[in-house]
């Protein structure tokens, strides 16, 4: 399981950069908030960018609108805790540390309601 979080967080930082349609984007204070789109019009991942790196929370979502992953990026670099929605309806917490995993941990949905 820790293989296949690991793939789909690779995945999720490559998308950002294999992504071929413009984003869509907003100054909001200091930073630029980019949301890319699927041809579908749907959202595909949105997200901030400051100094020209990834910086504050992102999320992705998949084709029909559902999240596939919610974290945070401080000055290009992951950071903390990453949320991972898997498609059996559970989900892995990954922290990173210095942009890499430093534990993975998995949760059922209803564990990460009672969290907040």
């Amino acid at each position: 399981m820790k293989k296949s979080v690991i793939l789909a967080a690779l995945l999720f930082s490559g998308i950002l950069a294999a992504q071929e349609v413009n984003p869509e984007l907003e100054a909001v204070g200091n930073k630029v908030k980019a949301t890319y789109y699927y041809d579908n019009g749907r959202v595909q991942q949105e997200g901030f960018f400051k100094d020209g790196k990834l910086d504050g929370v992102w999320v992705s979502y998949d084709e029909r609108g559902n999240k596939k992953a919610i974290g945070e990026y401080t000055d290009g670099v992951k950071t903390g805790k990453w949320i991972y929605f898997n498609d059996n309806n559970n989900l892995s917490e990954v922290a990173y540390v210095d942009n890499k995993v430093a534990s993975v941990k998995n949760l059922q949905k209803n564990a990460l309601a009672n969290r907040n």
